[in-house]
């Protein structure tokens, strides 16, 4: 899969108080925000997710570049939601903080949630556009909240000037009953990666596709970490009965030539030792009978001789 260094901006404005996508503006994009930096690294594991906001008196990274979902977790946690946004201003921290990447061999990626109105004009945003593309920067929008079409147009607008090579895409998302991350996965934002809609949702062999980089069985660990257990659990459990059920079909072994006593009861007819123990006891025996039976003859001709 690619290899990619990501800056998820997340509005942390006033606008995303809004209970309009549920439970809220701003818990829908931490879910979001889970849901993307897992399907990052598990499409590539040498790929890192950074954060920033852009609410505020402006924009602040919250946490560089990283594979480590915790630091993703606690920048989330820290952020307050205050003023309005700064979209430009945060684009352009965004770039800067993909400029200064370790791993330059990763392709730039910004993933920018909005959910309030848009101050900048269309014409600052296309001369941004132009430059994040100079650059080798993709830009990703997931528009929700605030929809108008003043707003939508300029992000339309944005896009169409960014587009590249690698792909820059605009997810507009409307109020509905699914949340904002289960609504993600089916845009292009998303799909690319390989990510399996969570609560089993996918298609048919999207469990099974284990180098498409999506969530084992659909689930997301990181979401519901209790029923990927289970999953798992219930799996190995019948792999291990399979293997159970192919070693009884397997035919059993010959027995081994020179052990007749394996296949022979224990005692004979005669209430004695079957097999060659008992065969060696009935040759001492006849041995013995025979002894006795030449010293007897021996005696009787000793007998003779001194009668004569």
């Amino acid at each position: 899969m690619v290899l990619e260094a990501t800056m998820i901006v997340v509005d942390n404005s006033e606008s995303s108080r809004n209970g309009d996508y549920v439970p809220s503006r701003w818990e829908a994009q931490s879910d979001a925000v889970n849901l993307i930096f897992s399907a990052k690294t598990q499409a590539n594991p040498e790929s890192s997710v950074g954060l920033m906001s852009m609410g505020g008196k402006g924009p602040e990274v919250l946490v560089t570049l990283t594979t480590d979902f915790g630091k993703v977790l606690d920048g989330i946690h820290r952020t307050k939601i205050r003023g309005s946004t700064h979209l430009a201003t945060g684009i352009q921290i965004a770039g800067l903080a993909l400029k200064h990447r370790q791993n330059k061999s990763q392709r730039q990626r910004i993933i920018v949630f909005t959910c309030s109105p848009i101050e900048e004009t269309e014409k600052d945003l296309v001369k941004l556009a132009k430059r994040m593309k100079k650059n080798n920067i993709s830009i990703d929008f997931i528009a929700f909240g605030d929809l108008e079409p003043d707003n939508t147009k300029k992000l339309e607008v944005f896009n169409e000037n960014i587009k590249g090579g690698d792909g820059s895409h605009l997810a507009i998302i409307p109020p509905g009953p699914s949340l904002l991350s289960d609504t993600l996965v089916t845009t292009p934002i998303l799909s690319a990666d390989g990510v399996a809609p969570r609560g089993g949702g996918a298609e048919e062999g999207g469990a099974e596709s284990g180098g498409g980089g999506g969530f084992e069985f659909g689930v997301d660990p990181s979401t519901d970490p209790e029923l990927a257990l289970a999953l798992r659990m219930s799996m190995e459990e019948e792999k291990a009965r399979q293997e159970k059920e192919g070693k009884k079909d397997e035919p059993k072994g010959e027995s081994l030539e020179g052990i007749p006593e394996e296949n022979q009861p224990l005692l004979d007819g005669r209430g004695e030792a079957s097999g060659s123990g008992g065969d060696k006891m009935d040759e001492d025996k006849k041995e013995s009978n025979e002894s006795k039976e030449e010293k007897k003859d021996g005696d009787g001709d000793g007998d003779k001789m001194d009668t004569a």
